[in-house]
């Protein structure tokens, strides 16, 4: 499960790596085209095709979609060897120095960005406070410790649990896959994706994935992934049960957020088409 999750970020295919704190991939060569998915900063991508100014880019996920090719960057896979530092934090700076009042951060990046560890010496003597990281453009950045854990391991389910009302109030966003805002696919694939579990992008083929099973509604238990719909051939949402009853999702249901709903309101009573259990 480890090494499924790190693949996320691992370099799948040879290409290019992401530049900017999170970028959309639309369906076509164009951003008036809608939103498919994002990938966010220091993930690897493979560049299926250019076009005009844009690349049709594959994620480890096995997502693909059209982005600027201003938005990434060719050559060696990042943050693939060594030392990596993964953000715990909903955001963090990144500075050219290890101050916060000198300058302004060089970057800011969301929530589970991997970054290479350019040397494992604090910044001064006896300051642990600050990590030295080297960016995907090759500068050299600090990023405070507390916002980073290196060498993480998946969390368990309870972990999972807590994790996931960290995010409460986050926007929905269609095609979100970053703390700067999910869709429920998004939000459900990356909780499971800290547990260790890497599983497709979207709900549909979430809920027929072979790395789940059937639960009944009587035996529901908390971490259990629920998918709503007009049948389970057409699935269009999904959340994560927390147990009595209540589950958390990343929806446009009266405020487009990442919310904690009532399994008993009609709205979801009448959506309710399948649950399922990572085996």
């Amino acid at each position: 499960m480890i090494a499924l999750a790190a693949a996320f970020f691992a370099a799948a295919l040879p290409g290019a790596t992401v530049l900017q704190p999170v970028v959309n991939m639309y369906s076509k060569p164009t951003d008036d085209a809608d939103v498919v998915s994002q990938a966010i900063y220091g993930v690897n991508v493979g560049i299926l095709e250019q076009k005009d100014g844009w690349a049709r880019i594959r994620t480890p996920d096995d997502y693909t979609g059209w982005t600027p090719l201003a938005a990434i960057r060719t050559g060696a896979p990042y943050a693939s060897q060594g030392r990596v530092a993964q953000v715990v934090s909903m955001f963090a700076h990144i500075y050219r120095e290890p101050s916060v009042t000198r300058h302004a951060p060089l970057i800011t990046v969301p929530f589970e960005t991997h970054l290479e560890v350019a040397t494992d010496k604090p910044a001064a003597p006896a300051d642990t406070r600050w990590l030295q990281v080297r960016l995907v453009d090759g500068r050299s950045g600090f990023i405070q410790s507390g916002d980073v854990a290196l060498d993480r391991t998946p969390i368990s389910t309870p972990e999972m649990l807590a994790l996931s009302r960290k995010f409460l109030g986050v926007p929905y966003t269609w095609g979100g896959t970053s703390s700067y805002g999910y869709d429920c696919s998004g939000f459900m694939q990356m909780l499971e994706r800290q547990h260790g579990v890497l599983m497709p992008r979207d709900a549909q083929p979430q809920a027929e994935w072979k790395g789940v099973k059937p639960v009944l509604r009587q035996n529901l238990e908390p971490g259990d992934l629920l998918y709503f719909g007009s049948s389970e051939k057409h699935i269009t949402h999904t959340g994560m049960y927390l147990g009595d009853g209540k589950f958390i999702n990343a929806t446009t249901y009266i405020t487009p957020m990442v919310r904690i709903d009532d399994l008993g309101d009609p709205h979801w009573v009448k959506l309710l088409v399948a649950a399922r259990r990572v085996k």
